[in-house]
C-alpha cells in the first residue's frame, strides 16, 4: 500500500476511534452520575475501544472510506441508558445526551494546542501535523453532527426539554423517517456542506486561541 495512503489511515483513524469511545465513555459517565449505572454495570464505562467498537460502523466502513477517499459514515456502539434510574429523568436526559458532543468539542479544543505545538516544532507536515489536524476535524465533525435535533442523535434529545411531551412522543415515532433523511443528506453530500460551514470556522478560532495561548501568534 503507497505510503502516504498508510499516512492517511493512521492519522485518521486514531483520531475517529479516540472521538467515538470518548463520545460514548461521557454519555455513560454523567449517566452514572445521574443515578444510572447501566452502563458501568455492562462494561461500558471505560475508553477501551474494544468496548465500543462496531465491527462495521468502527472499522470497515471508515478503514474503507479512509482508504479509498470516499467520504462513508461510521459510528460505534451506543452506550446504554436507563432513563429511569436518572434522578430527574427530563434535564438528566438533556445532560446525558449533551455530554458526548460536549466531550467532543473539549477534546477538539485540547486537540488544537497539539496542533500548534506540531507546527511550532515541525511545521505544516509530518505526522504529528496531520494527526492533530484529523483530530480536531473528527471531534468537531462528531459533535456537531450529533448536534442535528433529529433521532437518533444526541441533538433530539438534547433539545426535546424544550418540547411537550407529547410533540416528543411523535418525533421518536417517525425516528426511522428522520433515520433515512440523515442517510439522504449524507450521500448527497448536502449535510457534507452544511457542516463545513460550521467546521471551518470553529476549526480556525480554536487554533488561533491556541496558537495566541501558546505565543506564536495566528496559524
Amino acid at each position: 500500500m503507497d505510503q502516504d495512503i498508510i499516512l492517511r489511515v493512521v492519522t485518521a483513524f486514531i483520531p475517529f476511534l479516540f472521538a467515538l469511545c470518548v463520545h460514548e465513555w461521557a454519555h455513560g459517565f454523567v449517566a452514572n452520575k445521574l443515578g444510572d449505572p447501566t452502563a458501568k454495570l455492562m462494561g461500558r464505562l471505560t475508553l477501551n475501544p474494544m468496548a465500543h467498537a462496531d465491527p462495521i460502523g468502527t472499522i470497515a466502513l471508515p478503514l474503507i472510506g479512509m482508504v479509498t477517499g470516499v467520504p462513508l459514515i461510521g459510528w460505534a456502539k451506543p452506550v446504554p441508558v436507563n432513563s429511569r434510574n436518572l434522578r430527574n429523568q427530563k434535564t438528566g436526559m438533556f445532560w446525558v445526551a449533551s455530554a458526548g458532543p460536549g466531550s467532543n468539542l473539549i477534546m477538539a479544543m485540547l486537540g488544537s494546542l497539539g496542533f500548534v505545538l506540531s507546527f511550532k516544532f515541525g511545521g505544516s507536515h509530518g505526522f504529528f501535523f496531520e494527526l492533530s489536524k484529523n483530530f480536531i476535524i473528527i471531534n468537531l465533525a462528531l459533535a456537531f453532527f450529533n448536534l442535528i435535533p433529529l433521532h437518533p442523535l444526541d441533538g433530539a434529545k438534547i433539545f426535546e426539554i424544550f418540547f411537550p411531551a407529547n410533540v416528543n412522543r411523535k418525533l421518536e415515532e417517525m425516528q426511522m423517517y428522520s433515520g433515512i433523511l440523515l442517510l439522504v443528506l449524507f450521500m448527497t453530500g448536502f449535510l457534507g456542506k452544511v457542516l463545513g460551514y460550521v467546521i471551518e470556522p470553529t476549526f480556525y478560532a480554536m487554533v488561533n486561541v491556541a496558537a495566541h495561548l501558546v505565543g506564536i501568534g495566528g496559524v
